[in-house]
């Protein structure tokens, strides 16, 4: 992450997704993880790692954007709950986990973190399809 005036995506989060749309604040990316639908949205400003970072009306609209992608992943997957998350402990820049869960999926009910497995990468076109669907669904 940068601490410059230019934002830079952690190395970690562009390598562990795929892009899927740039929202008027927040990048979202597909995470690498094929278990679970799975997106953070990284807001496109330099040197944020906490929620309180942002101020009033950009705080306003990542909530709004949050509240977008988490309607797309839940239509689009018709899963059981939806998990958001802002946590940063293994990568600080600032980044919103929604996942798709499923009862009986590889981790239900405890949180995808440090269980149910090793991840299960997508191949290209599953992930380019999920991309896509949810691009879609964004853009409206």
């Amino acid at each position: 992450m940068s601490n410059a005036s230019t934002f830079l995506l952690d190395p970690r989060l562009e390598a562990d997704s795929f892009p899927v749309i740039d929202l008027p604040l927040a990048t979202v990316r597909l995470m690498d993880d094929a278990r679970f639908p799975w997106v953070i949205l990284v807001p496109r400003r330099p040197g944020l790692a906490d929620l309180i970072d942002l101020e009033g009306e950009e705080r306003a609209t990542l909530t709004r954007e949050i509240d977008a992608v988490s309607r797309a992943l839940k239509s689009l997957t018709g899963c059981d709950k939806l998990n958001v998350a802002a946590l940063g402990n293994m990568v600080r820049q600032l980044h919103i986990h929604v996942i798709a869960r499923f009862e009986g999926d590889a981790a239900w009910p405890a949180a995808v973190w440090g269980s149910g497995g090793e991840r299960s990468t997508y191949a290209a076109p599953q992930a380019m399809l999920l991309a896509g669907q949810l691009r879609g669904a964004l853009a409206q």
